[in-house]
């Protein structure tokens, strides 16, 4: 049974990728059936025109609020039977219109061992901060910033001399094998209900 999920994305689409190759690969049984993207130019929509999946751009701007702006969301969510909503990189809070119509059924993921360092740029507040210790997390999402109850955390060590760049790529190495593990878990236990 493949699950109709939707990817929202705001950047290059690493975990996008992730995603879909996993699907690709047999290891996530799920359907990619929308990108959506609040960000005109983002190099993720690129890399969903060319797997030819359906690809959403709104620009909040464009709206006159938030409401308005999720209620365009949801509906291109609802027009492909979307079942979940997946963030990678997705830099905006979820509103009420989408929590209240995807209720535990919104998930992100995040560079940082949470509650340590929400928010953006989580990568440079380790570093800047000189942790040993860092790592990934998978949240359901909620209203707040990085706040929703944590599904699974993978911690990975830092050195003084790794770079920001290097322990982006630690995270990013992390991220792309946690991240569909943690989807695909999620689903089977959804199957079994």
């Amino acid at each position: 049974m493949n699950n109709k999920i939707a990817v929202f994305a705001s950047g290059t689409g690493t975990n996008f990728d992730a995603i879909v190759n996993a699907v690709n690969e047999g290891t996530l049984d799920a359907e990619v059936s929308l990108l959506v993207s609040d960000k005109i130019n983002a190099g993720v929509i690129e890399k969903a025109q060319k797997r030819d999946i359906d690809t959403v751009v709104c620009t909040p701007k464009s709206f006159t609020d938030k409401a308005a702006y999720e209620s365009a969301v949801l509906a291109d969510c609802r027009a492909r039977n979307v079942e979940w909503i997946i963030l990678a990189g997705y830099m905006r809070l979820i509103g009420p219109t989408l929590l209240e119509s995807y209720a535990n059924r919104i998930i992100n993921i995040h560079p940082s061992l949470l509650p340590a360092f929400p928010g953006k740029d989580a990568i440079g507040q380790a570093v800047d901060k000189k942790v040993k210790v860092t790592g990934v997390t998978v949240h359901f999402v909620d209203d707040g910033m990085d706040t929703g109850p944590i599904i699974a955390q993978e911690a990975l060590s830092i050195t003084e001399e790794d770079t920001k760049d290097d322990v982006r790529r630690k995270i990013q190495a992390v991220e792309h094998r946690l991240y569909p593990h943690v989807i695909q878990s999620l689903l089977t236990k959804e199957e079994a209900k």
